[in-house]
């Protein structure tokens, strides 16, 4: 009987409930036995005889990679933690500041993690943040159920004009233009660069 061993796996451009499953599904065909999969991460246990080569190649099909190297792991971990908050910011009317929320989860200090975010993707984490905070008011733009100030105030932005002034420098537009255009210029969570 094989040896069978318990692996963390750091997983790319996981950004959904969706990919989620889609994982999930993935590394179950692949003769995975899943402990967890969670929004970067899947905890699965196999034998040794599984290729992660081929298990890699197979995620890749689908738009995932398995990342190997300690920095990408950390920077795939930073970016999981930006989605959540920005999620987070919604749920709730106090959201913990962002170097507090990153320096608790990671149990690193926020400057290095400041540092290799930077280094490895080009643009700084509050950019980052910026950014897909700014693809959340594109979504919330698209349903047209909320008002800017309603979605200024969900989104955590001091004010309207905060709220527009980041829009306009993200995507050339201010919040009203974009909707008059209706030319969904969303993009993919996993697709945000500097």
């Amino acid at each position: 009987m094989a040896d069978t061993t318990e692996q963390v796996l750091i997983i790319k451009n996981m950004v959904c409930p969706r990919c989620i499953m889609a994982v999930e599904n993935i590394l179950e065909s692949q003769g995975f036995t899943v402990k967890e999969v969670e929004l970067g991460k899947a905890v699965v246990q196999g034998n040794e005889s599984i290729s992660l080569t081929v298990v890699n190649n197979k995620l890749e099909e689908y738009g995932f990679e398995v990342i190997q190297n300690k920095n990408q792991q950390l920077v795939e971990q930073i970016k999981t933690l930006l989605i959540r908050y920005v999620q987070q910011l919604q749920e709730s009317d106090k959201s913990p500041k962002l170097s507090a929320y990153l320096t608790q989860k990671l149990h690193q200090n926020y400057s290095s993690l400041s540092s290799a975010f930077s280094e490895s993707e080009d643009i700084t984490i509050e950019k980052y943040l910026i950014h897909l905070k700014i693809e959340r008011v594109k979504e919330l733009l698209s349903y047209e159920e909320l008002t800017l100030s309603e979605i200024a105030y969900k989104i955590n932005y001091s004010s309207v004009a905060h709220l527009s002034n980041q829009f306009k420098q993200v995507t050339g537009m201010s919040p009203t233009d974009y909707k008059k255009a209706r030319d969904s210029f969303r993009k993919p969570l996993d697709g945000i660069e500097g």
